[in-house]
């Protein structure tokens, strides 16, 4: 169980599911505090996570917090962060962000340096602990925070560390955009199923669960995807017929291009929060 005070700036979904997580865990709901702007949500968020801090201030949540997780869009976390820098550099929490695109460097000189850092990307599946999040520290985080940092993340799913934080980016490309491109694949299923006459509650029963049972069983599994495709598939059969096609429209080409288009923006998104002025 971790005893530490964890404060969030910023109560989004990303936010509520890991501090849900946390609670879930066995964290005690005094030691969670969350910062948003949004009355509305701060009134969710009280009834959701009962007997946590929830604040429309962000300097009473980073007074109190031993660790300071910043939940806000890249492209106001200058902003916010600047605005706390006086209140961090006196209490030195451990800072961790799950923001896409701004660098650990970046983050540190906005707060006033010398702290220790963690970028987060997880996914939305953290939403019900099946998350998974990847972790890169700065050189001034040691032992005991990087520990403190994968302990919270592992409240809501499985936890990775990258050894160059330029791998971020395609983290974010890969897992953190990557459930959208399943939904995707979902919905094209359960349309050609309807399109096909199937009723369309059977029509998404049938989808859901193809893809739950293909991915539990590409997790238990070691070969590769292409080995388990060819399990499916056989010579004049239906997998046949549609992977031919899909080589045809250069389907691989078409997500990979995608894939890519989503790394450039998130590099896209470092560049543009180091370069911008704070908003005031």
């Amino acid at each position: 169980m971790i005893s530490h005070k964890v404060g969030f700036i910023g109560g989004g979904n990303m936010a509520r599911a890991i501090a849900g997580g946390l609670l879930r865990g066995g964290m005690h709901a005094t030691d969670v505090l969350i910062a948003e702007p949004r009355a509305e949500q701060c009134a969710s968020l009280r009834e959701e996570l009962y007997g946590a801090l929830v604040s429309e201030d962000n300097t009473i949540v980073a007074r109190e917090a031993e660790v300071l997780l910043f939940a806000v869009k890249p492209q106001i976390l200058r902003s916010v962060c600047t605005d706390l820098k006086d209140i961090v550099q006196a209490t030195r929490p451990l800072i961790m962000s799950i923001a896409a695109g701004p660098r650990i460097d970046d983050i540190n000189s906005w707060l006033g340096g010398n702290l220790s850092v963690v970028r987060v990307m997880p996914n939305q599946p953290a939403l019900i602990d099946q998350g998974i999040s990847a972790l890169f520290a700065n050189p001034l985080t040691h032992a005991r925070h990087r520990e403190l940092a994968e302990r919270i993340m592992s409240a809501v799913g499985q936890v990775v560390w990258l050894s160059n934080e330029a791998e971020m980016d395609a983290v974010t490309a890969v897992s953190g955009t990557g459930p959208a491109y399943f939904y995707l694949l979902i919905d094209i299923l359960i349309q050609a199923a309807i399109k096909f006459g199937l009723n369309p509650e059977v029509a998404r029963t049938l989808a859901v669960e193809t893809a739950r049972g293909a991915a539990a069983l590409a997790t238990a599994e070691t070969e590769s995807m292409s080995a388990m495709i060819d399990r499916v598939r056989s010579p004049g059969g239906t997998t046949t017929a549609a992977f031919e096609h899909l080589d045809k429209s250069d389907a691989r080409g078409i997500f990979a291009a995608a894939i890519e288009a989503a790394r450039k923006r998130a590099i896209e998104l470092g560049e543009e929060a180091s370069s911008s002025t704070p908003n005031r």
